[in-house]
């Protein structure tokens, strides 16, 4: 099993956020014209969702919620090779 560290949060973090940034400040340039106005809501949303969204990645690390052992397939049985489970039938 893996914990994401606390860098690879802030890297997902940013990278989303600008891909979301640039789509609200696209919108609000679409609506009102105003590129002034556009750029300063980019910003503004961009900050406030970006630490928002770390401290949610981090909570969600965590929290055991979905996860399984590694090791362990669908409904938390272990993985069973192949060869083993022929050589269990023989």
């Amino acid at each position: 099993m893996f914990e994401e560290s606390a860098m690879r949060s802030v890297f997902k973090a940013t990278s989303w956020r600008v891909i979301a940034t640039l789509t609200t400040a696209l919108l609000v340039r679409l609506i009102t014209g105003s590129t002034e106005f556009a750029v300063t809501i980019g910003l503004l949303e961009g900050v406030a969702k970006i630490g928002l969204y770390y401290f949610h990645e981090r909570l969600w690390n965590r929290l055991d919620v979905g996860r399984r052992p590694s090791g362990h397939g669908a409904g938390g049985a272990p993985d069973t090779p192949p060869a083993v489970l022929r050589q269990e039938l023989e």
